[in-house]
């Protein structure tokens, strides 16, 4: 089995490709760095310039699945020309994606492409299941549909397509748990707004096992990739703050005051999705983090 990944150098796609590739699944991948292309037996990587609808074919020798992870990082000040960047990081490469299977002859059958959890609207009691039509009225909010609507166009080539509605994924190397720790590592930690707010999490062993779980299954429709317990804003902080032996004796930092410094941008601290992963637990997939105070312990 050979398998195609945009975004492998990512804090996901890095992961996931390891797990691959233990699997004895090889690896293709695209970047648009020539710096960072390998070329062995098992992992092989072709450039692209999607700005410019520059793509190596070679890159689709023999494969069956595209993982499709590419796209700018959102914790990074939305000005107007960012959240353009933002936005094309995720259709222009799909649809380079999608043009290029046109026109090639391909072994592809199975397109999985990176979603996220914030197409849900802000909530503090709803439960969201891949089933709610509701979508927030929220930068983050288009840009999730516009994603899926960029995966959804392979279906016209046949091909099965499953989307990853991914939660805030906790690393020990880099992300959002890092952020979080850092503050309450140097004794300012302190729950963000009202601090009721859910957050809804996954390990990144997880998120990649999920990935892989999803591909040897053929998996097709929308998923949501988040841990079974998700945590409010606030718990998250004492937990953390508990496992590091550190006191939380600052206010609650106000709404407002993180507005002023990030901007839009606060929407990621401030906003509430408690999301169900019922359904892809009904498809076999058995979380490795469940229990929140483990994988705390864990990533420390």
């Amino acid at each position: 089995m050979k398998i195609l990944i945009t975004g492998a150098t990512g804090l996901i796609g890095t992961q996931l490709t390891e797990y691959l590739l233990e699997d004895g699944i090889k690896v293709n991948y695209l970047t648009t760095s020539k710096e960072k292309i390998e070329n062995t037996e098992n992992h092989k990587g072709f450039y692209w310039n999607p700005s410019e609808g520059i793509i190596d074919t070679e890159a689709f020798k023999e494969v069956t699945t595209i993982i499709n992870l590419v796209g700018a990082t959102i914790a990074k000040r939305w000005t107007k020309s960012y959240k353009k960047t933002i936005l094309e990081s995720r259709t222009q490469t799909a649809n380079l994606i999608f043009i290029t299977l046109k026109n090639i002859d391909h072994n592809v059958t199975h397109f999985i492409s990176a979603s996220g959890v914030s197409v849900y609207p802000s909530h503090k009691n709803k439960l969201y299941f891949e089933t709610d039509k509701e979508v927030a009225n929220t930068f983050l909010g288009e840009v999730v549909v516009a994603w899926e609507a960029a995966a959804d166009q392979f279906e016209t080539l046949g091909l099965r397509v499953a989307k990853v509605r991914t939660g805030v994924v906790f690393s020990k190397d880099e992300g959002a748990f890092e952020k979080i720790k850092q503050p309450i590592e140097k004794g300012f930690g302190a729950p963000l707004g009202s601090g009721e707010q859910w957050m809804s999490w996954i390990h990144i062993e997880d998120i990649a096992s999920l990935y892989v779980h999803i591909l040897k299954n053929g998996l097709s429709g929308t998923y949501n990739a988040v841990a079974p317990n998700p945590v409010t804003n606030k718990n998250l902080t004492f937990k953390i703050a508990a496992a590091l032996q550190k006191n939380i004796w600052l206010p609650n930092v106000p709404g407002f005051m993180l507005k002023l410094i990030l901007g839009e941008m606060a929407s990621l601290l401030l906003e509430s999705q408690l999301v169900s992963s019922k359904k892809i637990e009904d498809s076999g997939y058995e979380f490795r983090f469940v229990n929140l105070n483990y994988a705390i312990h864990k990533l420390l």
